[in-house]
C-alpha cells in the first residue's frame, strides 16, 4: 500500500500513515522501521507499507517511481504516451 506519513513522534516511536486509494488512517506498528532505511519519518513523506495482524502499518520502506505512480519520462522530457507522433 502507498501512503503519507500524517504524524510521527521520534521519541515515542509512534505515528500514523494515510493511505492514499481511501484516506484511511493507519497506527504504525512499533517495529514499523525495523530493516528499513528510515531513522526517522516526517509530515507528509511518502511510504509504502504493509499492515500486520493487528491492521497496524508495518514494513515502512522508500518505493520507486514505479510504485509511487511516477509517469515514466522520455528522452526528450515528455511523458510517455503524451509526446504526439509525427507521421
Amino acid at each position: 500500500m502507498q501512503g503519507v506519513i500524517k504524524a510521527y513522534d521520534p521519541v515515542a516511536r509512534d505515528g500514523i500513515v494515510v493511505r492514499d486509494t481511501d484516506l484511511a488512517e493507519f497506527d504504525l506498528a512499533p517495529d514499523a522501521l525495523e530493516g528499513s532505511v528510515f531513522r526517522m519519518l516526517r509530515q507528509g513523506q511518502r511510504v509504502i507499507f504493509d499492515l500486520d495482524d493487528e491492521g497496524r502499518a508495518t514494513r515502512l520502506r522508500l518505493g520507486s517511481e514505479v510504485d509511487m505512480g511516477t509517469p515514466v519520462l522520455d528522452p526528450e522530457g515528455a511523458p510517455r504516451g503524451d509526446r504526439p507522433t509525427s507521421a
